[in-house]
């Protein structure tokens, strides 16, 4: 018993010392801006079999990161990373892709803002008519990239966002 005591422990320190670092794992995520938007939208996007990538999500969002959607009549509603996930870990995960369609970059100093228009796919090949447009505030810090907040409108009948930000340069 005590063989099997002290196995066990030796296993789970070795685990420990030799589990990679959130750091090692998605160092390469945060080093740039197109890095950061690639891994914001890998980690949300994926088939049902995947796992969600939720300690990926947390490390390329800062601590205080707050999501905003507006509704079909433009009206906020605002939450916190966190409370983004509830959903998401109660309900089954179906197939799942946000391509994104164009980005425009804003870059002042450690400050960065990106538009990013998405479309939302059931299978990753093949279009679809479900768009969005983000709003992604960004900020550098310590040799890496953090998003901050992200405010998402989808285009419907009473807001054209999407056509309007895929014709205009």
């Amino acid at each position: 018993m005590k063989r099997i005591l002290l196995v066990t422990l030796a296993f789970l320190a070795c685990s420990s010392i030799f589990a990679q670092s959130p750091d090692e794992k998605y160092g390469k995520d945060v080093k740039s801006l197109d890095a950061i938007i690639a891994a914001y939208y890998d980690v949300i996007s994926g088939s049902s079999n995947d796992p969600w990538q939720f300690e990926r999500d947390q490390y390329i969002h800062s601590k205080k990161a707050v999501i905003t959607r507006l509704d079909e009549n433009g009206i906020p509603e605002s939450h916190s990373l966190e409370a983004e996930y509830v959903p998401l870990a109660l309900s089954p995960k179906s197939d799942f892709y946000e391509k994104e369609l164009k980005r425009k970059v804003s870059q002042f100093g450690n400050l960065a803002q990106v538009w990013s228009a998405f479309e939302i796919r059931t299978e990753p090949n093949t279009p679809s008519a479900i768009r969005g447009l983000n709003s992604i505030q960004l900020h550098f810090e310590n040799g890496r990239w953090w998003i901050d907040s992200w405010t998402c409108e989808m285009e419907s009948e009473k807001s054209a966002v999407v056509a309007d930000f895929l014709t205009k340069e």
